[in-house]
């Protein structure tokens, strides 16, 4: 099978991860990271820093494909930044799925997404562009997740669950079937979302409180 080429965006351990499950798909070929000029020359799992977030459009050519391996807690401003820099540079932003995954023909999942090791996304799921679902983690039947958004390890987002824009959702929290959740909105790992959220802010524990 001929490899597509593929360069990172982002050098720490969120672009670990994302190596081993592009390496595990055996579908790109990664050229090289791009990350902060001090870091030019070194390596990363044995690919090479070959330059900077600011030369992007030197490396477009009309094939070449490109991950945001910068990862998202807090904020998703600096992937929101790095994916519009690549779209202005004309560069193609593949969806990368790890060959552990499961992905629904009847689910839909848009440009620059990470679907990670273990993860299921069941039928009807709508999941936006340049998320990341992480290790493990299950989005069921006719749940929608929305841009730059992160649903973490082990996290459950079931049925008909919605999930906005520049959201966090933390390792191993549970959203019960049916709830909202507004954009730019954090849920801290071990969670549980039982009803609809009205405002974003970040939300601890179980029973759920506002914390921010």
């Amino acid at each position: 099978m001929n490899k597509k080429p593929i360069i990172l965006i982002g050098g720490g351990g969120h672009c670990k991860s994302m190596i081993e499950v592009i390496e595990s798909a055996g579908k790109f070929q990664i050229k090289g990271i791009v990350d902060v000029a001090e870091k030019v020359g070194e390596s990363i799992l044995g690919y090479p820093i070959i330059g900077t977030d600011g030369e992007i459009s030197s490396y477009v050519d009309g094939e070449m494909n490109f991950h945001i391996t910068v990862g998202q807690i807090n904020n998703a401003s600096l992937r929101i930044k790095l994916h519009q820099k690549v779209k202005a540079a004309g560069g193609l932003l593949p969806v990368v799925s790890a060959s552990t995954s499961m992905i629904s023909k009847h689910a839909t999942v848009e440009e620059g997404t990470a679907v990670m090791h273990q993860v299921v996304i069941n039928a009807g799921v709508g999941v936006g562009a340049c998320s990341i679902l992480n290790t493990g983690c299950l989005v069921e039947h006719d749940a929608q997740v929305g841009d730059f958004t992160h649903v973490s390890t082990k996290s459950v987002l079931n049925g008909n669950v919605t999930v906005g824009d520049r959201c966090f959702v933390g390792s191993g929290a549970i959203l019960s079937n049916g709830v909202i959740i507004p954009s730019d909105t954090l849920i801290a790992a071990g969670s549980t979302v039982y009803k609809s959220l009205k405002l974003p802010g970040t939300y601890i524990g179980f029973p759920l409180r506002k914390i921010k």
